[in-house]
C-alpha cells in the first residue's frame, strides 16, 4: 500500500513542478527584450548598440547623412558659368537670402567681409544657435574651405535639420581674395603613395565603446552631437599620413576604379559603402586612429564627424587627394574662382 502512495504521489508532483516551475504565469505581464537585462534576451545593450539601433532606425545612418543635396555650390548661371556680381546682385541676394548662412569663421574674418544675411556661429554652437531660427529656410554652414562646414552639418542634420547644407569650398570659392586652398594644393609624389601595392585586407571588430549618463538613443545622440562640437573640427595634414601611414587604419573613400586608376596610400583600405545596417562599419578598427581620405577632405569630414559621434577616434585628411596628387587630377579640383561674388561688412 504504502508503494502504491509513493509512486501515486510522484505521479502527480512531478508534472506539477514542471508545468509550475519553467512557465510563467498567464496573469504575469511578459517581459520585452528591452526591458530585460538577464537571459534569454541578452545583456543589456551598450550605449553604443543603443545609439546605432536608433540611427538606423531615423534614417540616419552615415549613409543617409551624406546623401547627395548636403553641398551647395555658389549660385550660377544654368549653365554653371558666374553671375555677374553687378548685374545680378539681386539674383546673389535673393539665393542668400534662402537660406539661415552660418559663418563659422573667426570674428575677424567674418567682420571683413561675409556673405549678405550671414551670422557668424562658433562649431560648438552650431545646434543651439539653429533652435533660435524663425524661420524654416534650410541652414547653409560657411567656413573657409568647406571642411569644418562639413563637421557642422553632420551634427545639424544629426540634430533634426536634415536640409543644412555646406557651402562648397567655403569662402575660399566664393571669392579669390578669400583663397585658402590654393596655398594647400599639392603633388608630392610620395613613396607612399602607390599605384601597385595592393589595397589592405578587411576584416571585422568590435564596436568602439563610449560611456553616456543617458539610456535611450535619442538622448545618447544629443549628448554625442555636443561631442562632437565640444571637441572642435578633427583633421590632420596629408604629409603626415604619408610619412608612417602604418600609424593609422587609413580609409580610402572613393569607388575601386578611382583606386585602381589613381593609386592609393599604402596600407589603406576601401571600406565604401559605410554603413551601420550594412555591417561595413565593424571593418574600422576602433583600436587604432581613423584617417579618412576623399577627392577634397569635405566629405571625409563629413565621415569623420559621424565616426567621432559614434566613438571612433577620427580625423578627416585635410584637403584629400587635392593636397597629394593635384596635378594628375582630371576632376574634383578646386580652381580659384575668376569672378568674385560680394561680400559686406
Amino acid at each position: 500500500m504504502r508503494k502504491f502512495i509513493s509512486i501515486f504521489m510522484l505521479a502527480v508532483i512531478i508534472p506539477l513542478f514542471l508545468t509550475t516551475g519553467c512557465r510563467q504565469y498567464e496573469d504575469e505581464p511578459e517581459l520585452q527584450c528591452e526591458e530585460c537585462v538577464c537571459d534569454p534576451c541578452g545583456e543589456e545593450a551598450t550605449a553604443y548598440e543603443t545609439l546605432t539601433t536608433y540611427l538606423v532606425a531615423n534614417d540616419m545612418d552615415l549613409s543617409d547623412v551624406i546623401a547627395s543635396g548636403w553641398v551647395k555650390g555658389r549660385p550660377a548661371n544654368e549653365d554653371g558659368t558666374p553671375l555677374d556680381p553687378v548685374a545680378d546682385a539681386q539674383k546673389i541676394s535673393d539665393w542668400a537670402a534662402g537660406y539661415n548662412i552660418f559663418d563659422l569663421r573667426l570674428p575677424v574674418d567674418y567682420s571683413a567681409g561675409h556673405i549678405e544675411g550671414a551670422i557668424n556661429v562658433a562649431l560648438k554652437d552650431v545646434v543651439s544657435e539653429a533652435a533660435t531660427l524663425s524661420n524654416t529656410n534650410p541652414i547653409l554652414a560657411v567656413c573657409y574651405t568647406g571642411q569644418t562646414a562639413a563637421h557642422a552639418v553632420v551634427a545639424l542634420r544629426l540634430s533634426g535639420y536634415s536640409d543644412a547644407t555646406v557651402l562648397l569650398w567655403g569662402m575660399s570659392g566664393w571669392r579669390a581674395d578669400l583663397d585658402k586652398w590654393t596655398p594647400n594644393l599639392g603633388s608630392l609624389d610620395h613613396a607612399n603613395w602607390t599605384t601597385t601595392v595592393a589595397l589592405a585586407d578587411d576584416t571585422t571588430y568590435d564596436a568602439p565603446s563610449f560611456t553616456a549618463s543617458s539610456t535611450d538613443g535619442a538622448s545618447i545622440l544629443e549628448e554625442r552631437v555636443n561631442y562632437l562640437l565640444d571637441n572642435g573640427f578633427k583633421g590632420i595634414a596629408s604629409t603626415d599620413v604619408l610619412a608612417s601611414p602604418s600609424d593609422y587604419f587609413i580609409n580610402n573613400f572613393w569607388d575601386l576604379s578611382d583606386i585602381e586608376h589613381y593609386g592609393h596610400i599604402v596600407g589603406a583600405h576601401n571600406i565604401k559603402p559605410l554603413t551601420i545596417e550594412g555591417g561595413e562599419i565593424s571593418n574600422l578598427n576602433p583600436d587604432e586612429k581613423i584617417v579618412t581620405y576623399c577627392w577634397t577632405g569635405q566629405t571625409s569630414s563629413m565621415i569623420t564627424a559621424y565616426l567621432t559621434v559614434l566613438g571612433y577616434d577620427a580625423v578627416s585628411l585635410k584637403f584629400g587627394a587635392n593636397s597629394m596628387i593635384y596635378s594628375t587630377l582630371e576632376g574634383h579640383k578646386f580652381v580659384a574662382p575668376t569672378v568674385d561674388y560680394p561680400v559686406v561688412q
